[in-house]
């Protein structure tokens, strides 16, 4: 079953920016052979939580609950109320398995970046200027994303009309 992006509404533009780090620092190369320290969990797990990596989390749950339970209700509308009820309980029940994630990104972060470097990047999200990019990140990944996509669309239009132009100068009629 695919699950639209529309089940993450809701969650920070810096929970995502964890997410993305995270799914990056565990793309980037092999992960190291052993374990994470405590001390460098520990570090890992308050840079998840100040880069609002909890909060991207959360939706996960109750999103692919909502995406079985409609699933169901198309497959049988009949017993709708039966199957609402049976979503309900579950997502209370699976809402703790949220946690499951946290902990492998927190790893993950841990195995990819030593002791120090998680210190240095855990000391410029407590400090001043680190505390200030938090705050002012969402607004330069709104802007940016905004600036990409009226860019991406000018591209796509020159590129169309390239190729018009291009399979015109070859005898084809568009």
């Amino acid at each position: 079953m695919n699950f639209p992006a529309s089940f993450l509404r809701g969650a920070s533009s810096r929970g995502l920016r964890s997410a993305m780090l995270a799914v990056s620092l565990l793309l980037s190369g092999p992960a190291l052979a052993q374990q994470p320290s405590p001390a460098a969990l520990k570090m890992a797990g308050e840079i998840v939580k100040i880069t609002g990596g909890l909060e991207l989390f959360a939706p996960i749950v109750p999103g692919v609950v909502e995406q079985s339970r409609q699933f169901f209700v198309q497959q049988n509308p009949m017993i709708t109320n039966d199957i609402n009820e049976v979503a309900a309980q579950i997502r209370k029940d699976y809402e703790s398995r949220v946690s499951e994630v946290h902990n492998k990104v927190t790893e993950i972060y841990a195995a990819n970046l030593s002791e120090q470097e998680l210190k240095d990047i855990l000391a410029f999200y407590t400090s001043p200027a680190g505390k200030k990019f938090l705050v002012a990140q969402p607004k330069i990944i709104d802007e940016s994303l905004k600036f990409a996509q009226e860019w991406a669309n000018s591209l796509s239009d020159e590129v169309i009309g390239k190729m018009r132009e291009g399979l015109k100068k070859k005898g084809h009629k568009l």
